[in-house]
């Protein structure tokens, strides 16, 4: 039978300058195909070229994979021995009529390795990205979808409940961490996450994207935690903010000034409005109340298969939002060498406005 997703991609491909799709391993080969394959040292590569079956090129040792799929996949198998490689490509892409054709690609994804085979492997042939054309698959989520997304808040969420009461002042932001990540897994998550979490106290946390470290938490720190989990392929991404103790009274006034910024920016999303008008939401909030300068990234992402993907939420994005496309409202302050705040919420786009997936409290609350 028919994929109805690989017909998406024909619709899409129709009114672009590309004959035909090679894909790496990663979420547009998973969403397309429905199969799952590392990024490794031997290339895998899923080549559709529209009216044609699609093809893969793919180690034999992972062809047990392709076995009982319920569309028809044309597979070009290889040993081990890495001379056979080009030999494979060079078939493939006979076959599939693509000498002299432009190819797209994913450059984020596309890797050398990969890239040579294609063009050694079909001659005259260009090979050009198609970042947008591929973007727009999975831009607009369905039901099923929805559902995975909405599991995996629940499992993140369920997560930190259950470390929070195991936090205490003296206990290092890795075994914080470990503890964090021993509980996704307990409360659900696939075994690959959307990323490792971070987990920064102190002056760490005035870090955006700080990796946990060997530093102890002390009573008067601000603790950032950003976690996600994954449940089926679908991800989720949250930050809190925790006072370890009695905190200072401006920690806890940029606290509330961010849990303000991030309700703005949740209330601001519905079809039709531009991304940068979320951004510009959250961050006016945080600029009136004159810490502008210290929320230094833009207020949001997309989310997905990916932890980052379409659409991006900052100032100067004119993408219109549409029902079913997927983000994060995450704004911060970030006081350097002293504390900082980030409050993130996963939010779904439907067809009157917008729904956050996640329900944690936002308000501070004391750990430790």
């Amino acid at each position: 039978m028919p994929n109805p997703r690989f017909e998406k991609l024909a619709a899409t491909l129709a009114n672009s300058p590309f004959d035909a799709i090679a894909l790496n391993p990663g979420p547009t080969l998973s969403y397309l195909t429905g199969l799952n394959f590392h990024l490794m040292e031997r290339p895998v590569v899923l080549i559709y070229a529209p009216g044609q079956n699609p093809a893969i090129l793919l180690p034999e040792l992972e062809l047990q994979k392709t076995k009982d799929l319920p569309y028809p996949l044309k597979t070009y198998p290889y040993g081990e021995n890495p001379a056979e490689w080009a030999k494979a490509f060079r078939t493939a892409l006979f076959e599939l009529d693509l000498y002299g054709r432009t190819i797209g690609v994913e450059p984020r994804r596309m890797r050398v390795l990969e890239l040579r085979l294609i063009e050694n492997g079909a001659p005259g042939s260009h090979v050009l990205s198609a970042e947008k054309e591929l973007a727009s698959l999975r831009l607009c989520k369905d039901a099923p979808e929805i559902e995975k997304m909405r599991q995996a808040v629940t499992i993140a969420q369920n997560a930190l409940e259950a470390t929070l009461p195991q936090i205490k002042i003296g206990m290092s932001e890795k075994e914080i961490a470990a503890e964090l990540t021993i509980q996704l897994l307990r409360n659900g998550s696939d075994p690959e996450m959307p990323f490792a979490p971070i987990v920064s106290g102190g002056p760490n946390s005035a870090n955006p994207h700080a990796s946990p470290s060997e530093r102890k938490l002390q009573p008067g720190d601000l603790l950032v935690i950003d976690w996600g989990a994954s449940y089926d392929g679908y991800i989720s991404d949250l930050t809190r903010t925790f006072a370890i103790g009695q905190i200072d009274a401006e920690y806890s006034k940029i606290h509330e000034i961010v849990q303000q910024a991030n309700a703005a920016g949740r209330a601001a999303g519905k079809p039709g409005v531009a991304c940068a008008v979320i951004d510009q939401a959250a961050r006016a909030v945080i600029e009136t109340a004159g810490y502008g300068t210290y929320f230094t990234h833009r207020t949001g992402h997309g989310i997905g298969m990916e932890g980052h993907e379409e659409p991006y939420l900052r100032g100067d994005n004119e993408q219109l939002l549409e029902a079913g496309m997927a983000y994060t409202v995450e704004p911060g302050i970030y006081l350097p060498g002293r504390n900082g705040v980030r409050i993130e919420d996963d939010m779904i786009v439907t067809v009157n406005g917008c729904e956050s997936l996640s329900d944690l409290p936002r308000e501070i609350r004391v750990v430790g």
